[in-house]
């Protein structure tokens, strides 16, 4: 070898040379597409590419660190990540809430506030807000995460026997192995009969259930195989305006199209025909609707759809060919007198062949809300119907990319669909306390529409179900110059000074949808009754506070 191609491949010049590469690789970013060096001379090896400018190099010209040397350029940077995920917005856990968590911080650390804490009543975390976990769901998952107290004399006999029921369909008798993509075989046929009882014994295939990790993993994934396209031919969404933010986020993720369609507030947030057709008469000229979703009992907006109401949603769905994605998580939820849960699929169903043996649906359940409130289990299910077998293929193929669902959500979903029976040990204090979980819910919905509908400038419909309230509130056109003279929206604007003169965090409407020159905010009705009524008076106080200053 000759003496000049020794010089080149000494250590020193090959790490010259690898060094030169990397700062190439770092700032020519996409354009860059060989790993080929230009040529090196023999005196000076990796000059070629050490010496040239940044500029030479398209890299922008950067600021020297303090200690002389220039900072390597990032890989990702907000200009190339990826666009749909810059579009994501997530109102729930967004700008208020950060802002509730810093004072709540300042609080902490001893500095002065017009009040002496923090009220956030923005998310459904119901053991959060103080709702206390029903005891047998917490005994069976303490036997299942720890199997040696089923030597303890302490447990009740059905909580050991469902203990040992759900660790023998757990390899290795252990919640800590991966389960099947689709969920626990023995957890699927439970939920099919759980759905059974519940729809009056329309029959439910455990082949069509599959379990998610919390409802919001099934509703992303029906999404994921739903769109398609481009242009004209891209997928559209309808979804209510009110609407839960998951929507929103996940199809600007996906970069489909949100089709929105608007609950009737003048008739307590139902739905209307009239406004899905013409919803979806102009979606059509620019997109491809496919999808119809709809959240009964409603998150924002409380309301629980009536019987007819879904029949109407059901036809208008076959007759426009829409897959139907029915949001069922707070199906335990219902409090008004009159008001009743009705599952889209039962009311498909009863309507005979001509709709259930068409109608493509899938519908939605979590241990999240309810009576339960374990919304850090993540546990839930979605039931299929009418799936395309080819497509049903696809999604136990994309269910098993994420392995399978928390196999301790697996176990509590199954408590919740397979609670203790008649007989069982543990049964009355079950029902004690399921039916004292929902009794103070239905009390708490009941107080904040009373509260709040004695507030000149708040409208609050009924809350008839689910766990937040969507009321309208009137703003001075004082206080929207300002709020746009900052570049807010109003309701951020009035929402972010009631959090900082009164410590009550809640959620602008805006974050939801709502319609044009309309100005709302949600709260949850989950606070403790004693601090709900604290809550529901500084809004009362600070609002007509608020309408003085800027009327």
């Amino acid at each position: 070898m000759s003496a000049t191609r020794m010089q080149l491949l000494s250590p020193r010049n090959v790490r010259l040379l690898s060094r030169g590469r990397n700062e190439l690789l770092a700032g020519a970013g996409p354009r860059v597409c060989s790993l080929t060096s230009p040529p090196l001379s023999s005196s000076s090896p990796g000059r070629a590419l050490s010496s040239l400018s940044a500029t030479r190099r398209g890299l922008p010209k950067e600021k020297m660190s303090e200690n002389g040397v220039s900072p390597r350029a990032k890989v990702l940077t907000i200009d190339n990540m990826n666009p749909t995920v810059k579009n994501v917005e997530y109102a729930v856990r967004g700008p208020i809430v950060q802002r509730a968590l810093e004072l709540e911080r300042e609080l902490s650390e001893g500095m002065k506030k017009p009040f002496v804490e923090v009220i956030k009543a923005n998310i459904g975390d119901a053991h959060a807000m103080g709702q206390q976990p029903i005891t047998f769901f917490r005994q069976v998952l303490a036997l299942c995460s720890y199997p040696e107290l089923l030597n303890d004399s302490s447990f009740p006999e059905d909580a050991k026997s469902r203990a040992r029921r759900i660790l023998q369909s757990c390899g290795g008798n252990s919640m800590g192995s991966y389960s099947a993509s689709q969920g626990i075989e023995s957890v699927r046929q439970d939920v099919a009969r759980y759905i059974e009882r519940r729809d009056g014994g329309v029959p439910c295939d455990p082949d069509n259930i599959f379990l998610t990790t919390g409802a919001s993993d099934g509703i992303v994934t029906m999404l994921k195989l739903l769109v398609c396209g481009e242009g004209e031919t891209r997928t559209g969404v309808m979804i209510s305006i009110p609407q839960y933010p998951l929507y929103s986020a996940a199809l600007a993720e996906l970069a489909a199209v949100q089709v929105n369609y608007y609950l009737n507030e003048e008739k307590c947030w139902s739905m209307d025909l009239s406004e899905l057709q013409r919803s979806l008469d102009e979606a059509r000229r620019h997109c491809n609707p496919r999808a119809l979703c709809v959240i009964n009992p409603g998150n924002p907006t409380g309301q629980v759809q009536s019987r007819q109401c879904i029949e109407d949603v059901i036809r208008f769905a076959a007759k426009e060919r829409l897959f139907l994605m029915a949001d069922e998580v707070y199906q335990d939820n219902v409090y008004a007198e009159g008001c009743q849960f009705h599952s889209f699929k039962k009311v498909l169903f009863d309507m005979g062949p001509e709709y259930s043996d068409i109608v493509e649906l899938a519908s939605f359940h979590s241990t999240s809300k309810c009576y339960m409130g374990e919304c850090g289990f993540r546990g839930g299910y979605m039931e299929i119907i009418n799936l395309d077998e080819e497509v049903r293929a696809q999604l136990t193929k994309l269910v098993s990319v994420r392995l399978c669902p928390p196999v301790p959500g697996q176990a509590l979903m199954d408590l919740v669909v397979n609670p203790p029976q008649i007989g069982e040990p543990s049964y009355d204090k079950f029902m004690k306390e399921r039916t004292a979980t929902l009794s103070v819910l239905a009390e708490k919905a009941k107080l904040t529409e009373q509260v709040l509908n004695t507030v000149n400038g708040i409208s609050c419909n009924p809350v008839q179900g689910a766990m937040y309230s969507f009321p309208r509130i009137s703003i001075p056109e004082k206080a929207i110059k300002e709020a746009t003279d900052k570049g807010q929206q109003a309701d951020m604007f009035y929402c972010m000074k009631l959090l900082e003169e009164t410590g009550i965090c809640l959620v602008p409407g805006s974050g939801f949808g709502q319609r044009d020159g309309t100005y709302h905010f949600r709260m949850t009705i989950l606070p403790s009754t004693d601090k709900l009524k604290i809550l529901l008076n500084k809004v009362k106080e600070f609002h007509q506070k608020f309408t003085e200053q800027y009327s």
